[in-house]
């Protein structure tokens, strides 16, 4: 037997009001009180005998329940109509009309809806459904939008490595293997190095009013490329056009043939600076400069020389810098030794000592060797510093911070200074405007002189309050950042000695007494030491 939801219908004797109350089968839905008090309601039907009408709907069983006089006037089926929030769909219930009241037809329905302003997507074979049974207390869509499509960004496929490794080898000794560092993708002259795949735009929803709804915007994207490589007509395929190596640099391809000095850079070679990577077979003497827009392997030392790369810079014998020498890398820097220098990482920086030099890193700083020491100077790591130890019993004024990368971390500082300033300067203005303001709602004229100046002061104050909100949200931005460093830590493998000061974000503290074997990091507002 089929499933039949209850069901409820008014009847008029002369102006006697009857209610026919019919029990739900087969697991149908029973009547709800509320909806057959709000037809009474609705039809001015009322001083029944709420009691009797709850109990009778209450047994689950077909009766008739007498509701005393009423206006006998007969009325209609009607409908209710429900629109979701987010307008994709309608949904109406039926409400059954007396007993000699009228039937709503497929005219009336869409009339209504139509009325309502919904015009896109009624279901006319829904409405058919309700009008073949007319059951009630159910709900029935009559309409339903259409979601939007959403597309897909453009991506650009590559078939190279684009982040090889350039981490050092670890013996089980513990010492480490600067030789063998995989660091070139090595291309043949024809091979293909890239395909780009278009931008999906998606489709247009619409919803029941008619609105259209539009894809979210998708991201284009072209292919980026150097020189040595050829592009397909359609503009979606990169290939090599020598064999040489290829790597990505800032969304950008490039090939080239290395820039290989088969001895050292000094006088006979003069500086050097390079669109592609270079390879220096020996040693960077003092007072010469290597620039290469990739990376930068030094099979020898550096001594007080200028090392720049838009890549990644290897130093297989270390650098001595006495104070002068700088590496700057936009990626990793991988050195034996770091000895009076100043060392720049956008990646990571990994050697086997640091002594007297300033290193900073947006990733870690990770000094690995057996001795792996840090002894004076100040490291910087938007990450974590790992060492053996720290500091020096001879008291080296050493100095480490994690949190945030160098760059960001001397922005943040800018901009507090310059917020600073701005206050200083505002708190001096104000005063001045304010008596100015005075003066003229007093009913006083300025002079010319006094107008000029007060104008200039007031375009000052503005210009100031223009540069203090941006200044702050770029600051804000960068606190918050600073704050949610979950990475950031220092790792003591052995020792880290007293009057070393550690800073993690915004939080520095002095260690006051050897520690050994621990990790400092930040937990709930405090530096903590915690035992490894």
């Amino acid at each position: 037997m089929e499933q039949v939801n209850g069901f409820y219908r008014i009847a008029w004797r002369e102006k006697n009001a009857l209610c026919y109350i019919f029990a739900p089968k087969e697991g149908g839905k029973p009547v709800l009180y509320k909806d057959v008090s709000n037809l009474l309601s609705r039809h001015g039907i009322e001083g029944y005998k709420e009691y009797d009408l709850h109990q009778a709907i209450q047994s689950g069983k077909d009766c008739v329940v007498d509701l005393g006089q009423g206006s006998g006037i007969e009325f209609s089926e009607s409908m209710d109509v429900f629109v979701s929030l987010d307008k994709m769909k309608v949904t109406c219930k039926f409400t059954p009309g007396s007993e000699k009241g009228s039937f709503l037809t497929k005219q009336d329905i869409v009339a209504d809806l139509n009325g309502r302003g919904i015009k896109y997507g009624i279901s006319e074979e829904a409405i058919d459904a309700f009008l073949s049974h007319h059951i009630y207390n159910t709900d029935y869509v009559f309409a339903e939008g259409m979601a939007p499509r959403h597309g897909k960004d453009a991506t650009i496929e590559y078939f190279f490595n684009t982040n090889p490794s350039l981490k050092p080898k670890h013996n089980e000794d513990g010492s480490v293997d600067y030789h063998t560092l995989n660091t070139i993708c090595p291309v043949q002259k024809g091979q293909k190095i890239a395909v780009l795949h278009p931008m999906d735009p998606g489709e247009v929803g619409c919803d029941v009013f008619g609105k259209r709804i539009t894809p979210r915007t998708v991201k284009n994207k072209k292919l980026e490329y150097g020189l040595n490589i050829s592009i397909s007509e359609d503009k979606t395929e990169l290939f090599s056009d020598v064999t040489g190596h290829v790597s990505l640099t800032n969304g950008k391809v490039f090939v080239s043939d290395v820039y290989e000095v088969p001895a050292d850079v000094d006088a006979s070679t003069g500086d050097i600076n390079y669109s592609g990577s270079v390879h220096i077979r020996g040693s960077v003497r003092g007072g010469f400069t290597v620039v290469a827009e990739q990376n930068i392997v030094v099979e020898g030392s550096v001594e007080d020389a200028l090392l720049q790369a838009g890549g990644d810079i290897i130093v297989m014998h270390g650098i001595q810098g006495m104070q002068r020498g700088v590496l700057d890398a936009g990626g990793n820097v991988v050195a034996k030794y770091i000895e009076n220098a100043k060392v720049f990482a956008g990646g990571y920086v990994e050697t086997g000592s640091i002594i007297y030099s300033e290193v900073g890193a947006g990733e870690d700083v990770v000094v690995a060797e057996r001795k792996g020491f840090i002894n004076g100077g100040i490291i910087r790591a938007g990450g974590k510093v790992k060492a053996n130890s720290i500091g020096s019993s001879m008291g080296s004024k050493t100095t480490v911070e994690v949190g945030m990368s160098p760059e960001k971390k001397e922005r943040y500082n800018i901009l507090q200074k310059e917020l600073e300033q701005n206050k200083s300067e505002l708190e001096k203005i104000k005063p001045v405007i304010l008596k100015y303001n005075q003066i003229m709602t007093a009913g006083q004229k300025l002079d010319a002189k006094n107008q000029m100046y007060f104008k200039q002061l007031v375009e000052r104050a503005k210009e100031l309050n223009a540069q203090d909100d941006e200044a702050r949200s770029e600051f804000a931005t960068l606190q918050q950042e600073m704050l949610a460093g979950k990475h950031a830590k220092v790792i003591v493998q052995r020792d880290i000695y007293p009057g070393t000061v550690v800073s993690i974000s915004d939080l520095s503290i002095v260690v006051k007494e050897k520690r050994s074997f621990c990790t400092i990091e930040r937990k709930n507002g405090e530096i903590v030491f915690a035992n490894q």
